[in-house]
């Protein structure tokens, strides 16, 4: 099976879709969680935790369920294994995980492929 691997500006436009969905969802908890803070006097978390926890589970929910996010739809792309099919769940938990790190990006130059692709095994491919 031929792949057809998108571009980085493919991949610029999936992160700032995906981002922005992360953030709204994170805020939204956050506020949430801040309401109950003040008035049951729970433990607060920083925006941090709920950004990163977000994250988590948009990309391993989204992922597992269509291989593809809102980001992945709106540029018709899709995540398949090295083989050209949809990744295992384990791929999935592992390519979120090293997403929520912040050096993840920075293994462009270095693999030609981001370091959560490299280890999971996977590609972004065209649909």
């Amino acid at each position: 099976m031929k792949l057809k691997y998108v571009g980085t500006g493919t991949r610029v436009l999936n992160f700032i879709i995906d981002t922005i969905l992360v953030f709204i969802i994170a805020y939204i908890a956050f506020k949430i969680h801040k309401w109950y803070v003040f008035y049951y006097r729970i433990s607060y978390f920083n925006f941090g935790w709920f950004f990163f926890a977000s994250m988590f589970v948009y990309y391993t929910i989204l992922e597992s369920i269509f291989a593809r996010t809102p980001g992945k739809w709106f540029t018709q792309s899709k995540v398949v294994n090295q083989q050209g099919f949809k990744p295992p769940f384990l791929s999935i938990i592992i390519r979120s995980l090293v997403r929520v790190t912040i050096i993840d990006m920075f293994f462009i130059p270095f693999l030609d492929k981001t370091l959560h692709d490299y280890l999971s095994k996977t590609e972004v491919v065209e649909s």
